[in-house]
């Protein structure tokens, strides 16, 4: 096996590596730490495809990493024959988006696959879309959604308009890690590829295919139009992609007072008022909150980069203070108010389904049970509940009404096939209009959902552990709960342990149940009293993750039952550890 000292003089040496990629390369030959950590591994094209720091060495995205993936995907289109159906490409706000588009368009076209590349940035929602819309094999959008300003990544979406999933993703990977050598990667210059018909660009057609289907998921028009005169919105696409297509779908749906924080509104990579880009983060919304508290805003909205996701504020009208929405409050929000509506005005098929994530909340199963609408849960990730959506349809079993996970992400309807951002600041708008017309704020809303079906309460916990030791000690902890798990947390029954590793969930009697699901490195434990708690490695993040859910019948009560939780739980991986 190479060491990285190797892979590096390699680099170094190899006559397809540009002048200036070695320039990059000698400006650390001093620094073993900063080698060891660009050459100490590949970069992995894993499920959702590369994620990671821009710049020179295989742990890094730069346009050989691209490329090899990029030929790779192509060599299996061919195997499929898809080569005429083409790929779309869409691209976010970051730097070297642009190029890494370009590149990995010129790859595809040497290949003799036509590329549908948009004109500028566009949200990955709206890359979902034109997939489908326009009949291609694949998809790619360049984004690292809401990490850091170094980050960059590359998706890849199939021809349902889904990110990738067995057993297609593993065959890709397979192609993928064939290409072993850059001088086999292909490419072509972009004028010769326009010439042949190979490089389409395309753009406003799409934009206004995608608006008029998002338009036919408005569920009640007229709470709109009585009161689109006062509501006022302020909303913020981070610096990314969201601002043309969110600010155009409020207008012509009818709300009038759109104020977007102008520091914010123009794309930039190097996120200058953000040191986070990320919806889930309350310092993302300090400049949101300003304008909001000037214009006495009832809504604040952000999405992030690549608008695949959602963050909000409301306004809570006894202190005019600001209150933050988590993901499952958006969620279940969102969930209660289509549903409300289509049963109001009879436009609730009798066979509904909404579609959350094992470690999104419970309460969406009791909005579920009250709706009578069938409730799917699946793997995190938002490819998992594509395949829902997807199957769903070729069985024509269930009508697939709204899917959301809790990391801020959600989808209404089925025009797409990964979370969309934009049309969740829609139909919040529009049930900011309707419980106005009521007399009610979204959080005088929440609090009546919580009256209804219970305080439900989740959190999430991350422990950060990077490079070799980071992995390893992960796969350490993992490994210890997984083989001692324990029969009681905070003093709460545990009634089940599931580990989707094999499969497999056994409850307290020692019953073994299949989890029906695929195998994933997760550990969820079920405890009496409506609570529970889950672990997980992130996919995409040097990070270990636990999340834990609490239902009480009163909000200090789910309070406190969360806090004793949380620091059982941070008990619990501290003994992991050892």
């Amino acid at each position: 096996m190479e060491s990285y000292m190797e892979k590096y003089d390699e680099w170094l040496n190899n006559p397809v590596i540009d002048e200036e990629s070695k320039k990059e390369l000698l400006s650390i030959k001093e620094n073993r730490g900063e080698i060891e950590d660009r050459f100490y591994k590949e970069l992995e094209f894993g499920t959702a495809g590369l994620r990671g720091v821009i710049g020179i060495g295989t742990n890094r995205m730069n346009k050989y990493t691209v490329t090899k993936a990029t030929q790779g995907l192509a060599n299996y289109i061919i195997k499929k024959q898809g080569q005429n159906k083409g790929v779309a490409i869409a691209y976010d706000c970051r730097i070297m988006s642009k190029e890494f588009s370009e590149y990995t368009a010129n790859c595809l076209n040497a290949n003799g696959i036509k590329t549908y590349v948009f004109e500028d940035l566009r949200p990955t929602p709206e890359l979902s879309f034109a997939v489908r819309e326009l009949g291609c094999i694949a998809g790619i959008v360049i984004t690292a959604s809401h990490n850091p300003p170094e980050y960059n990544g590359y998706k890849v979406y199939w021809e349902d308009g889904a990110q990738i999933v067995e057993p297609t993703d593993k065959e890709i990977i397979d192609e993928v890690n064939k290409v072993s050598d850059f001088a086999t990667i292909k490419t072509m210059d972009k004028e010769e590829a326009i010439e042949k018909g190979l490089y389409n660009i395309i753009g406003e057609e799409i934009d206004n295919r995608y608006i008029e289907e998002l338009k036919k998921l408005v569920v009640n028009e007229d709470a709109i139009k009585k009161t689109q005169k006062d509501i006022k919105i302020v909303y913020t696409p981070l610096h990314g992609t969201g601002g043309m297509l969110a600010k155009r779908i409020l207008k012509e749906i009818g709300f009038e007072n759109v104020f977007v924080v102008k520091e914010q509104e123009k794309p930039d990579g190097h996120f200058p008022t953000v040191s986070y880009p990320n919806p889930e983060d309350p310092k993302a919304f300090e400049l949101a909150l300003e304008l909001a508290k000037k214009v006495e805003a009832d809504v604040i909205l952000a999405n992030d980069p690549d608008a695949d996701r959602i963050g909000i504020y409301v306004k809570d009208a006894k202190n005019n203070e600001y209150i933050q929405f988590n993901g499952n409050m958006t969620g279940n929000l969102i969930a209660e108010y289509i549903l409300s509506q289509k049963k109001a005005n009879g436009t609730l098929p009798t066979n509904g389904a909404i579609i959350k994530t094992i470690v999104s909340s419970n309460m969406t199963d009791a909005i579920a049970k009250e709706y009578g609408v069938r409730l799917f849960s699946t793997l995190t990730g938002f490819k998992n509940i594509a395949k829902i959506i997807r199957e769903c349809e070729q069985k024509q079993s269930y009508k697939c009404l709204f899917s959301y996970e809790e990391s801020y992400g959600c989808i209404i309807g089925t025009h797409a096939r990964d979370k969309d951002g934009i049309v969740a600041v829609m139909t919040i708008c529009e049930a900011v209009a309707y419980y106005k017309m009521h007399g009610l704020t979204l959080w005088e809303q929440m609090n009546k959902m919580y009256e209804k079906y219970g305080y439900y309460k989740e959190r999430q916990m991350a422990i950060t552990l990077k490079g070799i030791e980071g992995a390893e000690e992960i796969r350490k902890m993992m490994e210890n709960m997984r083989n001692n798990p324990p029969k009681e947390i905070a003093g709460l029954k545990v009634k089940s342990f599931g580990d989707y590793s094999k499969q497999e969930i056994v409850d307290e009697n020692g019953n073994k149940t299949s989890t029906g699901l695929p195998k994933s490195n997760v550990l969820y434990f079920d405890l009496e009293k409506n609570s529970w708690v889950c672990v997980r490695p992130s996919g995409t993040e040097p990070k270990i993750k636990f999340y834990m859910g609490v239902c009480e019948k009163s909000m200090i009560g789910a309070d406190n039952k969360l806090e004793a939780l949380e620091k059982e739980v941070k008990q619990m991986s501290e003994n992991a550890k050892k």
